[in-house]
């Protein structure tokens, strides 16, 4: 059984409550309890090695690794159990924030913008950067931490001072989690882009077009497709077009004109030139000698 510590309160208000748990003093393993009071939004930073968490509404316990948060949304009060194992020291900073608090913070009532935050703050869209993996704490995160344990004023000033240092660390933390998507959109493009291709090029596709569908810039689409799959968008369009038409050419019979324009050409002289192009003879003479 490790030692049970004491926290530290470093500061307290009507609406933010932190909470310094340092072990480092202490030798041996060592045992914490967080509380977290009903509609609370709670940021925990993770300051030391391998640290065990287990809330008591849920038997799932995770361990931490040094310099991982999350930000948990708590909708009634709940106690978790933190330890260390093999004499490693428990620390970590608590900040627990009311929920009236935060949303009028982020004028989620008048701003969509707020609101979807507010939304995904509350069903916990913040505790995970990838799967089942916390996000890692910046430089600036360290910093202002530092600066939080640091200060050494009271009254207004420290009240203004850690409200100020929360927005930051805030904004910190929606733009990791907000880079995060963007590169998750950003690693699929190239296939969401292949797939509206497939279904759609028997008509006039033009990269603006796929950009505003997709909310992707045109340059960055024939960029990253080019990446992706070594030709570029236009002739893979075209690719996908002459396969199709000498298919019906072989297969069916339809006229060479109704194949043109089955296949995306609105002009039959330049769905021949491409089928020239392509295979070396015109659709004519592919569809008098098959």
């Amino acid at each position: 059984m490790g030692n049970q510590q004491e926290n530290e309160i470093v500061f307290r208000s009507e609406n933010i409550k932190i909470i310094l748990q340092d072990s480092s003093a202490f030798e041996g393993a060592s045992r914490s309890y967080l509380l977290e009071s009903s509609s609370s939004f709670n940021l925990l930073f993770l300051l030391s090695p391998d640290i065990h968490l287990k809330t008591h509404d849920c038997e799932t316990e995770f361990v931490f690794k040094k310099n991982q948060y999350i930000l948990h949304y708590s909708p009634q009060k709940n106690k978790a159990e933190l330890w260390t194992n093999n004499e490693e020291s428990l620390k970590y900073l608590h900040i627990q924030l009311n929920y009236e608090y935060i949303s009028n913070l982020i004028n989620s009532e008048s701003s969509r913008e707020g609101a979807e935050i507010l939304e995904n703050m509350i069903h916990n869209n913040f505790i995970f950067l990838q799967s089942t993996t916390p996000p890692n704490m910046t430089v600036e995160m360290h910093i202002i931490l530092k600066e939080i344990l640091s200060y050494s004023k009271k009254g207004v000033m420290q009240k203004l001072f850690i409200e100020a240092k929360i927005i930051k660390l805030l904004i910190l933390i929606f733009e990791q989690f907000n880079e995060k998507n963007n590169f998750e959109t950003a690693s699929k493009t190239p296939e969401t882009i292949k797939k509206f291709i497939d279904e759609n090029y028997h008509r006039t596709i033009k990269a603006e077009e796929i950009g505003k569908l997709i909310g992707v810039n045109q340059n960055l689409i024939r960029k990253e497709f080019k990446a992706e799959y070594h030709t570029t968008i236009n002739h893979y369009i075209s690719e996908l077009r002459m396969l199709k038409a000498r298919k019906l050419i072989t297969d069916k019979d339809l006229m060479i004109k109704e194949i043109a324009i089955e296949c995306g050409y609105e002009y039959l002289q330049n769905f021949t030139r491409a089928f020239k192009k392509k295979f070396g003879i015109s659709p004519e003479h592919l569809r008098n000698n098959k």
